[in-house]
């Protein structure tokens, strides 16, 4: 027989407040307490809510042992002694918190094997919830769907109380969503591109905040580290050298001082500007000394100063120009609507051109995929429209260095075109089998980097760039986003570098999601007018919208608002794809 139970046994746990030179405030022994996360005035520090568990008592049951349990896995890192209490010597032995962290749903159950009389000197317990993601050993947060349903042992001990005898395989730190929202922050580490030296790639990670350390001091120590898996293997590249240690940080009269100790070398400019840039926007883009000059030191003495607001292009701008196709002709999209058409042929009326893709804005160029192949033109005068790539081929994305890109589906392989080089299309190395695959979309990010990939109708995955030009190569393939049952992907688009646009349709009409491809996280963009493709640059996310039938169809581009929840027409009429230059 097996029963189940819901509820939450209120066992004593103390919430304490660690704010990082501020001291802390501890809450009476009468919780569960929730408490607001005041600001410090520090602009190097994050405050936040960290949970202190208590031993297991003597009156507790199963149930209550185990959410001791699983509170003081949530206290670990910044108590170890705790969870020790909780466990059987032999448990102790077997038992480690290496490995990735385990986090589940806030809500879960108990179900008992068999019919408890309270006698029992073992037993069996399983807890019920729901899986929501596994912060990885290289802390990336990767969401897990399904059912979580593991079973625990445990045994009576002398004071009468229970201990666990037997924990889940594998299982090292158990966390609950709220857990990582009060003690873990989500965060971008700035790399330099592995193709493109001036250029820096967002890795996306979730680090624990620590009572003892301020998060700006955090967040530099894990920079000095190997990015995520998702970003190794040559795909980007750190200008620090190893064996750099982060000395200390602090915050002096509006300024943000850096010590770093060597083997930098102060008389590299090169390595200057890259290790100045990772640093700011590390620190900025996640809400750290933004604004603030940052002084770096190597070892007390002065190294880069970084003045803040400088524009040094080390990430996208974001405010690329907007196109649009209408009746085959590419033309330009002002703020009030048309302004105008391309030069030379991409700027003419034609049929059996479609899936346009434009290169960067300078010597800019034009792809269209036809029956037969992939054709390419230049928008100017003199442009001729010419076949480069032949075949079963889905529709062109173009590379920052100027190669075009697309994938074969016969002979199951990425390819790539490079016009400045005047050579035939190259096939792209891959560390997994391509071939057999059914791959209907391949799209470069603007950072040159990071490749999504969707597989038939339902499936997404994401991979990285390795090397440059013909020495390219696929690397660290991973799933970033499957359909439900009876939905099918209609197009992806980049917003930006680290954000994912995904348009899917089932029966019951249309979602847009926006995923953050760091991390998984998504969110749903409302819809009004059914959508047939995308287009984002920044901020921006423009899209064709065909609604009506027959002689009443209305073909426009809206563009959606600041507000992230309205739609605005742009182009009334005559109107299909939406573009901007990569992506």
């Amino acid at each position: 027989m097996t029963t189940t139970r819901r509820g939450w046994v209120a066992f004593v746990l103390v919430v304490l407040v660690a704010l990082v030179g501020s001291g802390c405030t501890v809450i009476p022994l009468s919780g569960p307490n929730t408490l607001s996360e005041p600001g410090t005035g520090d602009p190097l520090t994050k405050p936040f809510q960290r949970m202190i568990a208590l031993p297991p008592q003597p009156t507790w049951g199963p149930e209550e042992v185990i959410k001791g349990l699983q509170a003081a896995m949530a206290a670990y890192a910044d108590d170890p002694t705790i969870l020790p209490q909780y466990l059987t010597p032999e448990a102790r032995s077997k038992w480690s918190p290496s490995g990735p962290v385990t986090v589940i749903e806030d809500a879960y159950d108990f179900a008992y094997p068999s019919e408890r009389d309270g006698t029992q000197t073992v037993q069996k317990i399983t807890v019920k919830g729901r899986w929501a993601a596994s912060i990885k050993e290289d802390d990336a947060y990767v969401p897990t769907g399904g059912a979580w349903d593991r079973s625990f042992e445990l045994v009576k001990v002398a004071d009468g109380g229970y201990r666990v005898s037997s924990l889940p395989t594998g299982l090292g730190l158990l966390l609950t969503n709220s857990d990582v929202a009060r003690a873990y922050r989500a965060t971008n580490l700035y790399y330099v591109s592995g193709n493109t030296p001036d250029r820096l790639v967002v890795d996306r990670v979730r680090l624990r905040l620590k009572p003892t350390k301020s998060f700006a001091q955090i967040i530099l120590e894990r920079l000095l580290e190997q990015p995520t898996s998702a970003l190794q293997g040559g795909a980007v590249t750190s200008s620090f050298p190893q064996g750099t240690k982060v000395e200390y940080v602090v915050w002096r009269e509006e300024r943000v001082v850096v010590n770093l100790s060597r083997p930098l070398d102060p008389l590299d400019p090169s390595a200057k500007a890259a290790v100045k840039a990772q640093i700011r926007y590390s620190l900025n883009m996640n809400e750290v000394a933004k604004g603030r000059t940052i002084d770096i030191q190597v070892d007390g003495e002065p190294y880069s100063l970084d003045q803040p607001d400088t524009d040094d292009q080390w990430l996208e701008d974001g405010d690329a120009d907007p196109y649009f196709v209408s009746r085959g002709a590419i033309q330009y999209l002002g703020k009030d609507g048309p302004a105008g058409t391309v030069p030379g042929p991409a700027g003419q009326e034609r049929t059996g051109y479609r899936d346009f893709a434009l290169s960067k804005d300078n010597n800019a160029l034009v792809a269209a995929r036809t029956s037969t192949g992939i054709s390419v033109a230049g928008l100017t005068q003199a442009g001729q429209w010419q076949e480069v790539i032949q075949g079963d081929l889905t529709a062109p994305s173009w590379h920052r260095d100027g190669s075009l890109w697309t994938f074969d589906r016969k002979n199951g392989a990425a390819l790539r075109y490079d016009p400045a080089g005047g050579r035939g299309p190259e096939r792209v190395e891959a560390e997994v089998k391509l071939q057999g695959l059914d791959v209907t979309r391949l799209r470069i990010a603007r950072d040159g980097v990071r490749v999504v990939l969707s597989i038939g109708e339902n499936t997404v995955q994401i991979c990285a760039l390795a090397g440059n030009g013909a020495g390219a190569k696929l690397v660290n393939f991973q799933s970033l986003a499957t359909t439900g049952e009876g939905e099918r992907i209609i197009d992806l688009a980049w917003a930006d570098d680290e954000h994912l646009l995904m348009l899917v349709e089932s029966d019951a009409g249309q979602i847009l999601n926006q995923i953050n491809v760091g991390d998984g996280e998504t969110v749903g963009v409302p819809l009004k007018d059914r959508l047939q493709s995308l287009a984002g640059s920044g901020d921006r996310v423009l899209a064709w919208s065909r609604t009506g039938s027959g002689a009443d169809i209305k073909s426009k581009i809206v563009e959606l608002n600041q507000d992230r929840q309205t739609w605005t027409p742009k182009v009334e009429s005559d109107a299909s794809t939406p573009l901007f230059p990569l992506g």
